[in-house]
């Protein structure tokens, strides 16, 4: 686990975002903005000296997913349009919800078929239906990819899509 820098004191100076706070911590600035939408850019500036940013950016598997979010910082600091992000698909968005709304449904004690009632909106259908239901068969699978992305899968959802492992 990361250890969050103790912050040196709460006063707010200048930042180099369009707006938003700076904190001053053991490890540099920490300029704060609420870029809208439920998220959150912070950026740490090591040297408060300089005069500009410099994004270092790893040479590995992950360096596209780095290069878009650059090009999506970019763009909010230069108060251009920002760019969707590209790694999740509405269908993935989509999917991730209803596999942590069955993950939940589970959790609380709900059957495969009442989770299926709820996730995907079903009437109350009959035993016999429901065993060859094709949402009985969406419902295992939901759960077995929500065992996986809570056993440390929701990892993969940020990678770039290029990259799957």
């Amino acid at each position: 686990m990361q250890k969050v820098p103790e912050v040196l004191n709460n006063v707010a100076s200048p930042t180099i975002l369009p707006t938003g706070t700076t904190r001053n911590a053991q490890d540099g600035l920490h300029h704060l903005l609420d870029a809208g939408g439920q998220r959150r850019l912070q950026i740490v500036q090591e040297d408060p000296d300089a005069k500009a940013l410099v994004a270092i950016v790893p040479l590995d598997q992950e360096s596209f997913a780095r290069l878009d979010a650059i090009y999506r910082l970019l763009a909010q600091l230069n108060g251009r349009a920002i760019p969707t992000d590209k790694r999740l698909t509405r269908q993935k968005r989509l999917r991730a919800r209803r596999m942590l709304q069955a993950y939940d449904g589970r959790m609380a004690g709900a059957s495969q078929r009442e989770i299926a009632e709820v996730v995907f909106r079903l009437p109350r259908v009959s035993r016999d239906e429901w065993q060859s239901a094709p949402e009985r068969f969406a419902v295992m699978a939901l759960l077995r990819d929500a065992r996986k992305m809570v056993d440390g899968g929701y990892r993969a959802l940020l990678r770039s899509r290029s990259v799957r492992r």
